[in-house]
């Protein structure tokens, strides 16, 4: 039986999640090439936004019944939740994140819970794991990968 994810848990400690946040955006090449006015403004946005959203301590609920999950990620500017059937693919709505759609499929690779998201985006996805009271989360896109860690609150 895999490991119970169940609970609540504080951001700690992240590396690379502006590069990763990058990645999932518009192309300053693509932008700067077209000249096209609301293309740079949404660049400019985008930027501005990205750092924001690197400011951001946010809380993950978790909730496993089985293989049913929810996930929940609150922030101060917006919040997510994913609600699964591990092993079952699903359409994920992207819409908070990057306004994007993909097809969703997360599985167990031992007590690691691993999500590949098939989309406009290559290489798409991330691991939770845990060790001790750490929840551990490793997201990729586009060849940049991110980490964050999250302690688990009593």
């Amino acid at each position: 039986m895999p490991r119970d994810y169940t609970g609540t848990y504080q951001l700690v400690h992240q590396e690379n999640f502006e590069e990763y946040l990058r990645a999932l955006d518009f192309s300053p090449t693509t932008a700067f090439h077209s000249h096209s006015v609301v293309e740079l403004t949404s660049l400019y946005i985008n930027v501005a936004l990205r750092k924001l959203v690197c400011l951001l301590k946010p809380v993950k609920e978790v909730e496993q019944t089985g293989d049913h999950m929810i996930i929940r990620t609150i922030t101060t500017l917006r919040n997510y939740v994913m609600e699964f059937d591990v092993g079952v693919e699903f359409e994920e709505n992207l819409g908070p994140i990057d306004g994007r759609t993909c097809r969703t499929t997360v599985r167990w690779d031992g007590e690691r819970l691993v999500c590949t998201q098939i989309g406009e985006k290559q290489d798409r996805g991330w691991t939770h794991w845990i060790e001790g009271r750490f929840l551990h989360l490793e997201m990729h896109a586009e060849g940049a990968v991110a980490k964050q860690v999250f302690q688990k609150k009593d």
